[in-house]
């Protein structure tokens, strides 16, 4: 799908899913920085280094998620450049959800920091990462790895403040692609399936969420962090989806169509 080579900068809070989607873009040959916590990412950078499927370095650079100055965010991309030499592609999987509560009791400190994290981190890398794509008169694939709480489909109780912020970025994602196209720039999202480690499979209890996934999701099982997500990503930042911006894909068995409020099984 022509994503052979590219250069990437990934943002990743060191999860599982972040982990197995750079472990796949590698494998594909992809160059990678990691963004985010630098000593959670280099462990996670070594971790990929040692295994027998990486054929290319993966670097990381370090950059708080919670920092509200959009110059430190500028300077972190300089960064990522410095070492790629160009930008082919942004992926950002950096999210932070909490835990499941009555957003009534969500406490000030809380709901500040999910926002921080989820919109105000994800629109200044946006902007970071599309002015160097302008400049360089290169274009590029903007990626962000939505869930389908923020795309208005699969909601459930306790995630008010995460899922409005998620809500925030799917909206960005649209208009941001009819804004920067011009400078052949596309922005797109992926709205991933719930699996069962995240909060709200989690607070209903493990044993309970794989009991009752069948009735939950067509495909009868939660999200395969390991394999259902990357194809989408690899697809989405390959010259395969070149006349694609603006979109969301759907990644989530089903789940947000024939349940739409999760509360109404669970």
């Amino acid at each position: 799908m022509g994503s052979q080579g590219k250069k990437v900068l990934l943002t990743s809070n060191g999860d599982e899913i972040s982990e197995n989607i750079t472990l796949h873009l590698v494998k594909r040959g992809c160059r990678l920085v990691l963004m985010g916590n630098e000593f959670c990412l280099r462990s996670l950078r070594d971790k990929i280094m040692n295994s027998a499927e990486a054929v290319v370095p993966v670097e990381v650079v370090g950059l708080d998620m919670e920092e509200q100055r959009e110059g430190v965010f500028d300077e972190a991309v300089d960064r990522a450049l410095k070492i790629l030499g160009n930008l082919d592609a942004f992926v950002h999987c950096y999210a932070f959800e909490g835990k499941m509560q009555d957003p009534l009791q969500l406490a000030e400190d809380e709901f500040i920091k999910i926002v921080k994290i989820n919109f105000m981190a994800a629109w200044f890398l946006l902007k970071a990462v599309g002015k160097k794509m302008r400049d360089c008169k290169s274009g590029g694939s903007i990626v962000f790895l939505n869930s389908i709480i923020g795309a208005g489909r699969g909601l459930y109780s306790g995630a008010a403040a995460y899922g409005s912020c998620l809500a925030g970025v799917q909206q960005l994602v649209k208009l941001s692609a009819m804004e920067i196209g011009k400078h052949n720039i596309r922005v797109n999202a992926i709205a991933r399936g719930l699996h069962v480690e995240d909060e709200y499979p989690r607070s209903v209890g493990k044993d309970r969420a794989e009991k009752l996934v069948k009735d939950a999701v067509p495909l009868h099982r939660w999200l395969d962090v390991k394999n259902d997500l990357a194809s989408t990503v690899i697809y989405l930042i390959s010259d395969g989806s070149r006349y694609m911006t603006g979109t969301t894909i759907y990644v989530d068995g089903a789940m947000s169509i024939t349940r739409p409020r999760m509360r109404s099984y669970m």
